[in-house]
């Protein structure tokens, strides 16, 4: 299930990208908790606890604000590129017993049979669960399958409380037959010989296209010859 954990947090009074590049440079990461009809309340998290706390999705959070308990649910975390630091944090009131819509990935276990190869069509299922009872992932198992198996999203085994939101018949994992090498030299083959000819056809066609042109301009040519002779 999701991680519930406990944080302390600052009211920010600065906005603003510079406010903010000042709060990450002491170690802090800006947020915005909204929801359930209260005004937005900007705040500024401890740098590390964050980090902690947000390395999974869908992180529950109680916030001690100032003396003030919030219950809030991760629902956007902004990172650096590059250097993956949190730059920012979108939180969501939440209450206890209350559900929420989230995306919970999946996660698959085991070995399909031998010569197939899977795929992941749904790497992540929208579903609806209770707030402390959000599961980690999906997990999906391809031991043994066949080719031409396939897994449609109401056939992900959910959690008791959980139910789906994405469309059951949304493709989650596909089984397909592997190519062997031979094949696949084969197939390579083919197209370059494909290409080979039609790169032929495409050279054949220039040239005539070009010989069409020198003998549209000799005619031109004699008939200025012609055209000359008659006015002498």
């Amino acid at each position: 299930m999701a991680d519930e954990l406990k944080i302390s947090a600052e009211k920010r009074t600065e906005f603003g990208k510079g406010a903010a590049r000042r709060i990450r440079r002491a170690d802090k990461v800006p947020a915005v908790l909204y929801g359930h009809g209260t005004p937005p309340l900007h705040l500024s998290l401890p740098g590390h606890e964050a980090m902690l706390a947000l390395r999974h999705s869908n992180a529950v959070l109680t916030l001690d604000v100032e003396g003030e308990s919030h219950m809030a649910l991760a629902k956007d975390v902004q990172r650096d590129p590059i250097k993956r630091f949190i730059e920012h944090v979108d939180l969501v009131v939440v209450k206890k017993g209350e559900k929420v819509t989230v995306e919970v990935g999946v996660h698959l276990e085991g070995e399909a049979a031998p010569e197939t190869v899977v795929t992941t069509d749904h790497s992540v299922l929208e579903v609806e669960a209770p707030i402390t009872g959000i599961p980690e992932w999906l997990t999906v198992s391809v031991e043994g399958l066949e080719a031409g198996t396939q897994i449609l999203a109401g056939e992900v085994e959910l959690p008791e409380g959980v139910t789906l939101v994405t469309d059951p018949e949304a493709l989650v994992v596909n089984v397909s037959q592997a190519i062997s090498e031979e094949a696949l030299e084969a197939e390579l083959a083919e197209a370059e010989a494909e290409a080979g000819i039609e790169q032929d056809e495409s050279d054949e066609e220039a040239a005539e296209a070009e010989a069409a042109e020198g003998g549209d301009a000799d005619g031109e040519s004699a008939e200025g010859e012609d055209a000359d002779a008659k006015d002498e």
